[in-house]
């Protein structure tokens, strides 16, 4: 089954344009067609139909890497060939992911002897090492509940809103209940005071957000971890926290070294991060470590032996390629303490330009927070006459993809603008973005607003009232579903 949409039904031909030199007639669209073409006009239709995509370095909705440097590109290509999984064949390619897991390790403050490796592996992304350390603490719970005699068949998780839907997949996917602490406006993180009080004997761990995708904000791991100790020493209970540090897990320890978020908390026992994010690597590459080996059950690594050799492997993946792994351990050797912390300053730094640009236009609420991701979330003062809506589909003309959305449940009023700042996101694309906006304002202000758009449409019911005039808006059918569909998207934050 295809989930998503084609982007044309009434014509069933990919039509060239360049390429009809090589070749005249049409390919058809959703089937394969019967006979071979040049590559040189395969390469152009494609080719021709990838300029209508949006261009990465402007799409500032994604947290995901869009630059590398051409040594690194050159080492991506010289391995794309290579199958991960072929451990035996690829013996180098191992010992490069391992060696990253134990430098990230390292970097979390994992407690590690001189002699003593760390226990985590690389995934495809955050997505697929959230499923691993979800499935750990949901074993680990089960085994617990198994010997004491106790019911094991109705686990739940404790996280905020605003977590990734990647959470609300691995609820569904591994039959585990899902208990939101919801937001509200002026606080749009988990509350852990009443994430606390959520948890109970079915709880297999809370997880804790280090970057919302919602506003970039690093949720209070410390406090989190200190309100559970207590709560554990008052009820006997042994309630675990897991770190999703997809964004912020490459942030903190070179911004915010001073904060305790990681295995320096007693409580926390995994920790996710994604590497084609702050990780400065194209998209594919995430990991997943734990606190030790007590923390990831035996039985859910697979000793396999393929192609001649025994393989442990924690993964729902199998077969891919080898050329994140070996991306990933080149920018942690290329860059090093020094060269992370200062891309992550960089980043800062254009964060704040653009910012303090916004202000500047008084037109805007910064709703992102000093601390945490390097983004910009703003939202209208004024909303009344025009929406983040219509700013960031204007934008779009511009080049710029600036995502606007709501936010999750009790804020759903709240709607707002969001900028990602990576590495490749300039002081000078920052202060075009502000003046491409501030060009935006004065469009937006020439319009007519909406409830005067909608009198010049009849949609409205003016009543003279004395000396007020009342109108009341109708919202026409066709507005309606758009709505809808504006608040669904928001539902779970689904960013890369």
């Amino acid at each position: 089954m295809v989930l998503s949409h084609a982007a044309s039904d009434s014509d069933v031909s990919v039509h060239s344009t360049f390429a009809s030199r090589y070749v005249r007639t049409s390919l058809p669209r959703f089937r394969m067609p019967e006979n071979s073409i040049p590559k040189e006009a395969a390469y152009q239709i494609i080719n021709d139909e990838l300029m209508l995509d949006g261009n990465p370095r402007l799409n500032l909705a994604s947290f995901v890497t869009t630059w590398m440097e051409p040594e690194c590109d050159k080492l991506i290509m010289a391995s794309i060939n290579k199958n991960y999984v072929d451990m035996d064949e690829y013996p180098v390619t191992t010992e490069l992911q391992n060696r990253c897991v134990n430098m990230i390790a390292h970097l979390f403050n994992a407690p590690l002897g001189e002699t003593e490796t760390a226990v985590g592996v690389g995934t495809v992304g955050s997505s697929e090492a959230i499923m691993l350390a979800g499935l750990a603490f949901k074993r680990k719970w089960q085994n617990k509940r198994k010997a004491e005699g106790k019911p094991f068949d109705k686990p739940n998780i404790v996280t905020g809103a605003n977590v990734q839907v990647c959470w609300e997949k691995f609820a569904r996917y591994f039959e585990v209940e899902l208990k939101e602490v919801k937001l509200r406006e002026g606080y749009y993180v988990m509350d852990p005071e009443q994430a606390v009080e959520m948890v109970d004997e079915n709880t297999i761990c809370v997880a804790a957000i280090l970057g919302s995708t919602l506003n970039g904000e690093f949720e209070d791991v410390k406090l989190l971890n200190d309100l559970l100790v207590l709560k554990n020493k008052e009820t006997g209970l042994d309630i675990p926290i897991h770190v999703d540090a997809a964004s912020g897990g490459f942030i903190a320890p070179f911004l915010y070294p001073e904060l305790e978020w990681d295995f320096r908390l007693p409580q926390v026992k995994s920790i996710n991060v994604s590497g084609h994010k702050y990780g400065l690597v194209y998209a594919g590459i995430g990991w997943v470590v734990w606190r030790n080996k007590e923390d990831l059950p035996d039985e859910l690594i697979f000793h396999i032996n393929y192609l001649g050799a025994d393989q442990p492997t924690f993964t729902l993946n199998f077969s891919k390629g080898s050329s994140q792994v070996i991306a990933q351990y080149y920018q942690l050797i290329r860059l090093g303490h020094e060269g992370y912390r200062n891309v992550m300053e960089n980043c800062r730094e254009n964060m704040i330009v653009l910012r303090e640009g916004l202000e500047k236009t008084g037109r805007f609420s910064i709703v992102s927070k000093d601390e945490g991701i390097p983004l910009v979330a703003f939202s209208l003062k004024d909303n009344s006459s025009h929406t983040e809506f219509e700013i960031s589909e204007m934008l779009r003309r511009y080049g710029w993809i600036v995502p606007a959305y709501t936010m999750p449940a009790n804020a759903e009023h709240i709607t707002v603008l969001r900028v990602v700042i990576r590495e490749d996101f300039s002081r000078t694309l920052a202060e075009r973005l502000v003046m491409d906006i501030e060009k935006v304002m004065h469009e937006l202000d020439e319009l007519p607003s909406r409830v005067i758009h909608k009198i010049s449409l009849g949609e409205v019911k003016s009543e003279d009232n004395g000396d007020n005039m009342v109108v009341t808006v109708k919202k026409s059918d066709i507005e309606k579903p758009i709505e809808i569909i504006n608040v669904k998207k928001s539902d779970k934050p689904i960013f890369c």
